[in-house]
């Protein structure tokens, strides 16, 4: 049994030029052509097409993509693996709205709110053992302190930052530029400054980052893979270590 390209694109949620696409980057064949010229995808074809889509749901950019498809070729490990993560989130998701349900209805109630039950789910705490055996207590316990003095409108506006610059590091690779390039060494700038904003971030003097620590944390995203997921697996992390290696060399 097999399905035409707009079939798959209907029930993907995406669109024929999409397929197209993925199939000239090498990402999804189809399983046959037609006489017509139609293309067709077969149950293996629309295995490999949902790990895509869920590998981008992650934040990958096509050529990690890429690279994790030739790299676990088979599919029934790989889902499952990317099953348990997203059974994790459901279940972070289910205590965030839990909470958050549980704040209205004791402010639509006149109640108490309990502040203990008011952050199930947001968890910023969760590398802490990690951070303190790399930097130490000193340099967990400063940003916590930060981060816990932010009010939730910062938060979310610190994240939306974030979130932007990592998209804007992948925009930039899948783009072809060089690391020593005046759109790379710009990311770096603003990279360094958001590093910089951080109080307590390890390796910082009075004017941001050291040339080390920089140096030493571009080198963890690639070493990293949950920090490389970041800027859209191996190639974009590598592509950020480049740059910031450029900056920290040109400019500390």
């Amino acid at each position: 049994m097999d399905w035409s390209i707009q079939d798959i694109a209907r029930l993907a949620g995406t669109t024929s030029r999409t397929l197209r696409h993925y199939d000239t980057l090498g990402l999804l064949a189809p399983s046959r052509i037609g006489g017509n010229g139609y293309r067709y995808y077969d149950r293996d074809s629309l295995v490999r097409l949902q790990r895509i889509l869920l590998l981008r749901d992650l934040g990958l950019g096509l050529p990690a993509i890429a690279e994790v498809l030739e790299n676990q070729t088979d599919a029934g490990p790989a889902l499952r693996n990317h099953l348990a993560w997203l059974q994790d989130e459901r279940a972070r998701l289910a205590r965030q709205i839990a909470s958050v349900e549980s704040t209205i209805e004791a402010m639509e109630g006149g109640e108490q709110i309990m502040a203990e039950d008011m952050f199930d789910g947001f968890d910023h705490t969760q590398y802490k053992d990690e951070v303190e055996e790399r930097w130490g207590k000193q340099a967990y316990a400063t940003s916590d302190a930060w981060w816990r003095s932010k009010s939730p409108a910062e938060r979310q506006e610190w994240q939306r930052l974030q979130k932007q610059l990592a998209a804007d590091w992948i925009a930039a690779s899948e783009s072809g530029a060089s690391p020593d390039s005046e759109e790379a060494q710009a990311l770096a700038q603003r990279h360094f400054d958001w590093l910089a904003s951080i109080p307590g971030t390890p390796g910082s003097d009075a004017n941001g980052p050291t040339r080390a620590y920089l140096i030493g944390l571009g080198e963890m995203y690639v070493a990293d893979p949950r920090f490389g997921a970041n800027y859209g697996g191996d190639t974009g992390a590598a592509f950020v270590r480049d740059a910031l290696r450029v900056f920290a060399e040109r400019n500390l």
